[in-house]
């Protein structure tokens, strides 16, 4: 064999060795290896050191992730996560979605043929823009074991350092996907011993740790609900929501009802519907407390409201909740699901529903009254219909309210809920008309309840339909 004939030999053994080693290492990456991820959070429940001893401040939880300057190899790693496969070269915008609680996320795009990323803070702050600000919000600060299945249903809910026994009994009641919105205030005092105790009901329950992911948020401000309810939502992992609030008792196997149920699923895909689940408490303040003697039947709930120690939720304030017609209710056939006929603006039931489609609930809401009532209006104009799952309800654990914030905060919200009102159906209406679907079914709800405004009846009668 000649010089020449083995040099190329040669070159073409290194070739091919090369070849082997280059596939071989992208293949390990890809299905084997760990992601390059960036920690972007000075915080994290798995370390003992979350908080400086004597101070706290949320300009403490420092960045300590890869800086702004971080090399194309390092972005490339990130847009390589096995979990999103999304090509550098694309113009689109994907989510590299946050898989443990100490990850910073990043929407990573393509600009010019050179990686862009968005930082967490920026997508927070035009996530949450009408919300009152600054907060810290950390998404997963414990994330669930568990692997849920696309189709099932997440509990979303919003919790304080009070609440913590109310969540371990939903947790230990569901036994599925629940994602909740940790609040706490960003006070010296109370940071450190909350998320102590945080930890400690984590670690102990182990239906806590395989199935709750816990998103906190610290601020100065008091009862954010609706930002806490969208921050809930944004981060639950299933297809399908339970808006529900963490003081009530989930009686019935609702999940079943959904899964054997096809017409109910065709429903909920198209996310044009939402499933009622009717809400009920004790008139016996002390009775409501026990939650071990809740029924879990419908005929021995029937039998607590005939004998009247059972009633429809907050009774008093009938607008609530008495378009799901519990009269109705009480006489449906097994198995029977309705239509909300009678619908009105300040009803607010606890509802499944698609987690993507139906719009987000109103953030400038802040404090007692009208701020779940905004979610459904706003979602009823959107078309969505309201379907009362007969065989399943709620009840209320009761507890102590805080009687003079939630009268001064309700006289504010009424106000705030007046003009969203007016504004949301104007916004609807113009929407429906400029898209040429004002005299369509899917328009219907927005026109029937719009018209019920003077405001919009003499401002914009041509925004009313024929």
């Amino acid at each position: 064999m000649s010089p020449l004939t083995r040099a190329w030999h040669l070159c073409l053994l290194s070739y091919v060795v090369a070849s082997v080693l280059y596939t071989t290492s992208f293949l390990v990456v890809h299905l084997f290896g760990t992601p390059i991820k960036t920690l972007g959070l000075g915080i994290s429940p798995k370390s003992p050191l979350w908080i400086a001893k004597d101070t706290w401040d949320i300009s403490q939880i420092a960045d300590i992730g890869t800086s702004q300057s971080q090399s194309t190899q390092d972005m490339v790693a990130l847009v390589e996560d096995p979990g999103i496969a999304f090509p550098l070269e694309s113009e689109l915008l994907t989510l590299n979605t946050w898989p443990q609680a100490n990850s910073t996320a990043r929407y990573v795009a393509s600009t010019q043929g050179k990686p862009l990323a968005l930082e967490e803070e920026l997508i927070f702050s035009k996530a949450f823009a009408t919300s009152m600000n600054p907060s810290k919000i950390i998404p997963y600060f414990y994330e669930a074991s568990e692997r849920f299945r696309h189709d099932d249903v997440t509990i979303t809910s919003i919790i304080t350092s009070d609440r913590l026994d109310v969540l371990v009994r939903l947790v230990e009641k569901y036994k599925g996907p629940i994602s909740v919105t940790f609040h706490i205030k960003n006070t010296t005092n109370e940071v450190q011993p909350i998320l102590e105790r945080l930890g400690k009901v984590y670690a102990v329950s182990e239906l806590m740790s395989r199935f709750v992911d816990v998103h906190l948020v610290i601020d100065s401000f008091d009862r954010q609900f609706n930002t806490w309810r969208n921050i809930a939502r944004l981060f639950a992992r299933t297809d399908f929501i339970l808006m529900l609030d963490i003081d009530f008792f989930p009686c019935t196997d609702f999940r079943l009802s959904l899964q054997k149920n096809p017409w109910i699923r065709r429903q909920l895909q198209t996310g044009l519907a939402a499933m009622v689940l009717p809400a009920f408490e004790y008139t016996n303040f002390e009775e409501g407390r026990n939650f071990s003697n809740f029924p879990s039947k419908k005929p021995e709930l029937l039998r607590l409201v005939k004998s009247k120690k059972i009633d429809m939720f907050h009774a008093v304030w009938k607008p609530g909740h008495n378009s799901t017609d519990y009269a109705r209710f009480y006489s449906a056939s097994p198995g029977e699901i309705y239509e909300v006929k009678e619908y009105q603006s300040a009803y607010e039931p606890y509802v499944i529903f698609k987690k993507v489609g139906p719009p987000w609930c109103e953030e400038r809401f802040v404090g007692y009254g009208g701020n779940k009532a905004a979610c459904l209006f706003e979602m009823f104009l959107s078309g969505i219909k309201y379907f009362v799952l007969a065989d399943h309800f709620l009840i209320h654990q009761n507890h102590l309210y805080e009687e003079t914030a939630r009268r001064s905060e309700r006289k504010y919200n009424r106000k705030v809920y007046a003009g969203f009102k007016e504004e949301v159906c104007f916004r609807y209406l113009r929407s429906y008309r400029d898209a040429g679907t004002l005299n369509t079914t899917r328009a219907k709800n927005a026109v029937a309840e719009c018209k019920k405004l003077r405001s919009v009846r003499v401002s914009a009668p041509q925004l009313l339909g024929d």
